[in-house]
């Protein structure tokens, strides 16, 4: 038997495999969240994203990659999802809704374009955040259903049990249905309220995406940049000056992916970077931002620490910044958003413009009062301090407490080496 046309067949499917998870990762949760439009139901809607990525593998092969391939999926997910329901209606009452969405008109094409299934995130993100729910659950929520999380790494992004995580996400989706929470961006009236909360999740997205809270890489780049791209979204909808400052932070620190780990995927803290693999572009953008933030004179808590991140992207080399401004700046934020992490990186400044004694016995009064035992950033903190004073063995069990508490690998290693360079 020839192999040679059977080689060819299973190179053509293992392409065809890998282009569909690459549409997987790059478009299932536009997808899903026109899918939830259309279907006014998570479950459902969820259903038939994974029924319409199944149909993409069984007739791609056969037809070809649609030319587009959102709309195919949003259409062919739409269409197995009425399917599914009609059956469902043979032998149960369905509500009303439901039974509305089965006449609706599944051909127009405003239902599934690029612009409205990229309006379609921005409800989503905005139906996540709605006051009624908790705030633990709008945050779970968003990982979940707009950036697409496993309940798993929701639970490990904020320290608590995937039974828990699972427990919020069923009750957000119980209170949006019952209380018949609507699918929308709120009114120009009620925008501004509704804000706060939206920058808060779209916050912690993207600090789980640049700083993984577990795994192999530091980076999550699919998320950090996820976050950006609702950043983006929101500023174009609604200039509001924390909503500029957010956009802005966020881009200063991506700004500097490329200089955070080393070839190897070793951590690389900020001093040590080569600003040269800085983003110039992404800064230029930021810096704007910030001065457009500032400019409008209501300045919160994003906005005072995108002009700290701005601090560090002016200062050409490490020794040239300003710890000075940016004690300053932590002061600042101190006032507007007062927290135990607040005052451990107004520490590690403090120790950087007065030296390692003054920070360390910041950090020592705010672990004396209980608060950031469990945080492992602050023993890291602690230690490297220590370790600058010559106090090798508090040094050592500072790094070791750290370690402990961390489940990133690349932290991990860094963790590691700092404990042996103390042993040599």
């Amino acid at each position: 038997m020839d192999r040679k046309p059977q080689a060819g067949l299973a190179i053509a499917a293992e392409h065809l495999r890998n282009t569909v998870d690459a549409v997987y990762r790059s478009d299932s949760r536009h997808v899903f969240a026109t899918l939830i439009r259309l279907l006014g139901n998570f479950d459902i809607a969820e259903e038939a994203l994974h029924d319409a990525f199944r149909a993409a593998l069984e007739q791609w092969p056969r037809d070809g990659v649609p030319a587009n391939p959102r709309a195919w999926l949003v259409s062919t997910g739409r269409f197995k999802a009425i399917d599914a329901i009609r059956r469902r209606a043979r032998f149960e009452s369905l509500p009303d809704d439901i039974g509305k969405r089965l006449v609706a008109d599944a051909s127009a094409p405003e239902a599934w374009n690029d612009e409205s299934i990229e309006d379609d995130r921005l409800r989503l993100i905005f139906t996540c955040c709605h006051p009624a729910l908790s705030a633990e659950a709008q945050v779970a929520m968003t990982l979940r259903e707009v950036c697409g999380l496993t309940t798993e790494e929701v639970a490990r992004a904020f320290l608590t049990s995937p039974p828990t995580v699972a427990q919020r996400i069923v009750r957000a989706k119980a209170k949006i249905r019952n209380a018949r929470i609507p699918y929308e961006v709120p009114s120009a009236a009620d925008l501004p309220d509704r804000l706060d909360a939206v920058l808060r999740v779209v916050y912690l997205v993207f600090n789980e995406g640049y700083s993984a809270s577990s795994g192999a890489a530091l980076i999550r780049y699919d998320l950090s940049s996820e976050a950006i791209s609702l950043g983006r979204l929101l500023v174009e909808l609604l200039s509001e000056p924390e909503a500029l400052g957010l956009l802005g932070l966020m881009l200063l620190h991506d700004s500097r992916r490329a200089a955070r780990t080393s070839p190897s995927g070793e951590l690389i803290l900020l001093n040590d970077q080569d600003r040269a693999l800085w983003n110039r572009a992404q800064i230029g953008e930021g810096l704007a931002l910030v001065e457009r933030a500032l400019a409008a004179g209501r300045v919160g808590p994003y906005t005072i620490q995108a002009a700290i991140a701005a601090v560090h992207a002016n200062a050409p080399d490490a020794a040239a910044t300003d710890w000075g401004q940016i004690v300053a700046l932590y002061d600042l934020l101190a006032r507007a958003e007062p927290s135990p992490v607040v005052e451990l990186n107004r520490a590690v400044a403090v120790a950087m413009r007065d030296g390692p004694s003054a920070g360390l016995a910041l950090i020592d009064t705010i672990m004396g009062r209980g608060d950031l035992s469990d945080y492992h950033l602050a023993h890291a903190a602690r230690a490297d301090l220590c370790r600058r004073l010559g106090r090798l063995e508090e040094a050592r069990v500072s790094y070791q407490r750290a370690l402990s508490l961390t489940e990133q690998v690349p932290e991990r290693r860094f963790l590691e080496r700092r404990l042996a360079e103390l042993e040599n």
